[in-house]
């Protein structure tokens, strides 16, 4: 935990009282006292620093800040992902280092390959997948919470929802082993949104490539490996981003 996250409703005057794992975590990690300065973010608003005003380091934990919110949030990540519903411990994973390294929206989608069973699981639930989106933030200094939309069907997403959206993003990608196509061909550097689609355990059928196709997305390979899910989506969002900010802006 790299910054204490705080909610709005949390902050009275310009001080906030902590007794739950925050507390712990200042009490029992950073080792604390009364004067220390660590930093704060308040959940989707602006980041700053709280002032220990007085701190009970002995159970039940408690700590009183005085915090100073003066910096704007981070921008909205450029990258967006459309995620075939993995398997719930995966997804976990998955919810929290995403998050770390930057999305703006996360797309659930049902696919030929993913279990059916999956969509029952309690991770589906917002304070579920929540708390683990929080722990991505707090690791990487962040504030703004991405968005995450759940599609139970994959043709009325593909061929309903998405046309609604496409035109926002300047690269459009669906990831998979055999692509024909390689990263750097379709990034756009530096400018615009990316759109990224990453598959279930055993990839998308044919027919869900297709779709992504039809939609002016660009079938791509990083590749001739078979990752995990939670592999494959650490590797592509990090050589997009390397992508963007390496390659030569076009005038």
């Amino acid at each position: 935990m790299n910054i204490i996250l705080v909610q709005a409703k949390e902050i009275q005057g310009n001080c906030v009282h902590l007794c739950d794992h925050r507390a712990e975590h200042i009490v029992k990690v950073l080792r604390a006292d009364v004067g220390t300065r660590v930093k704060v973010g308040c959940i989707d608003g602006p980041l700053g620093t709280g002032d220990i005003v007085s701190i009970n380091k002995k159970y039940p934990f408690q700590v009183e800040l005085k915090v100073d919110l003066f910096d704007n949030q981070r921008p909205e990540a450029h990258l967006d992902l459309i995620l075939a519903l993995p398997r719930p411990i995966m997804l976990k994973r998955i919810l929290s280092q995403v998050t770390a390294l930057g999305v703006g929206t996360i797309h659930l989608v049902n696919a030929k390959r993913v279990e059916k069973s999956f969509w029952g699981a309690s991770i589906l639930e917002p304070m579920e997948y929540r708390k683990h989106l929080l722990q991505g933030l707090e690791q990487a200094v962040d504030s703004r919470v991405p968005r995450v939309v759940i599609h139970e069907k994959f043709k009325p997403f593909i061929e309903d929802f998405l046309p609604t959206i496409i035109r926002d993003y300047a690269s459009r990608i669906c990831a998979h082993p055999t692509g024909d196509m390689k990263l750097g061909e379709v990034i756009t550097p530096k400018k615009g949104r990316v759109l990224l689609a990453i598959g279930p355990e055993g990839g998308w059928v044919d027919y869900e490539v297709e779709k992504f196709q039809d939609q002016q997305f660009s079938c791509c390979t990083i590749g001739d490996r078979i990752l995990k899910v939670d592999t494959a989506v650490i590797a592509l969002h990090s050589q997009i981003t390397a992508l963007r900010d390496i390659l030569p802006i076009e005038m």
